[in-house]
């Protein structure tokens, strides 16, 4: 595939196609990153928007991982101390799973966004930031009904990363979607460039395909599973045989979240994914593309344990290294 298919594939959203493809025609040397809080260990929604990075390694770009400590204190997420232990846990867990540690730049936010330049940009970014708008951006991050102002300044901190960075483009899941675009009205607004930005999907909840699978709400996957908690989670996951999943008795819309994990996680790591049978049912079946495992599901060529019975092993090869770090 070329650069472009590469830098886009498997993302929810491009911001916008004509600057992603201008940055692919020389993508050497340009700077993409995310911003991560350290408040945990890292997670499937971390591992997907790593992913992504490691993708844009591959193409040619710098990767840059903001560890936001001051963030994370902002939204309330403990000490700078315990912050800061989670962050270089953190980072050791990113280059395990996969990020070429000699082209990816570790940032702390507390390295710069204490520095008197960046405060006094900042407070010139909250003059020209409505409370609306601030708010708007803010959903995604505030949680429970008592929003705290350090949870809207929060926004407006992400848009000035990008600038201070020295960022071409920002990545970032669906959920970052409101930040990105505050970023792109309002950075010009204090003497800055707007930059384009990816979003990658948001998976379903794992046990009923339905909302978002959240390490705060429900069951998700982390570096943290032993093998035997990845078959556990797998196997009690929600896997209808069919790739379009009826609504749930609510007219909620459902998500495979077995195959969108095949989708996001999987294939893009592997070349080949194998799901083992017995011979009396068919024998192994080999896959060298999404679309072909998921046309067999739909099919009833794959029957949707044996799915998940693979899943659980490819999810084991890939955070094993990571676990490896706790």
């Amino acid at each position: 595939m070329d650069a472009y298919e590469l830098i886009a594939r498997n993302t929810a959203e491009v911001v916008t196609e004509e600057e992603v493809r201008a940055l692919s025609d020389d993508p050497e040397g340009k700077r993409a990153y995310v911003g991560y809080e350290p408040s945990g260990v890292l997670h499937i929604g971390h591992m997907l928007t790593a992913n992504k990075l490691i993708d844009l390694q591959e193409a040619g770009f710098e990767i840059v991982v903001l560890l936001a400590d001051v963030h994370a204190y902002l939204n309330d997420k403990g000490t700078f101390a315990e912050i800061r232990e989670t962050a270089e846990r953190m980072q050791e867990q990113f280059v395990a799973y996969g990020l070429d540690e000699s082209r990816t730049e570790f940032v702390l936010g507390s390295e710069y966004q204490l520095d008197e330049e960046y405060v006094l940009d900042l407070h010139a970014l909250e003059l020209e930031t409505t409370v609306a708008r601030a708010q708007r951006a803010m959903a995604e991050i505030q949680r429970g009904e008592h929003a705290k102002v350090s949870q809207m300044v929060y926004p407006l901190m992400q848009a000035l990363d990008i600038e201070y960075l020295d960022l071409d483009l920002a990545v970032g899941g669906l959920d970052q979607r409101k930040v990105h675009m505050l970023a792109r009205e309002e950075l010009p607004s204090v003497g800055y460039d707007s930059r384009p930005a990816l979003h990658t999907p948001i998976l379903a909840d794992l046990t009923t395909g339905v909302g978002k699978m959240s390490s705060s709400e429900g069951v998700t996957i982390s570096m943290e599973d032993s093998r035997e908690d990845l078959d556990e989670k797998v196997n009690a996951a929600y896997c209808p045989p069919t790739a379009d999943p009826e609504p749930d008795d609510d007219g909620n819309e459902r998500e495979n979240p077995v195959l969108q994990i095949f989708r996001y996680h999987v294939f893009p790591r592997f070349e080949t994914v194998v799901v083992e049978r017995p011979e009396q049912y068919g024998g192994d079946l080999t896959y060298d593309a999404y679309a072909a495992l998921e046309a067999d599901l739909d099919s009833g060529e794959l029957h949707p344990a044996d799915a998940k019975s693979a899943l659980a092993g490819y999810l084991d090869d890939l955070i094993a290294p990571g676990r490896a770090v706790l």
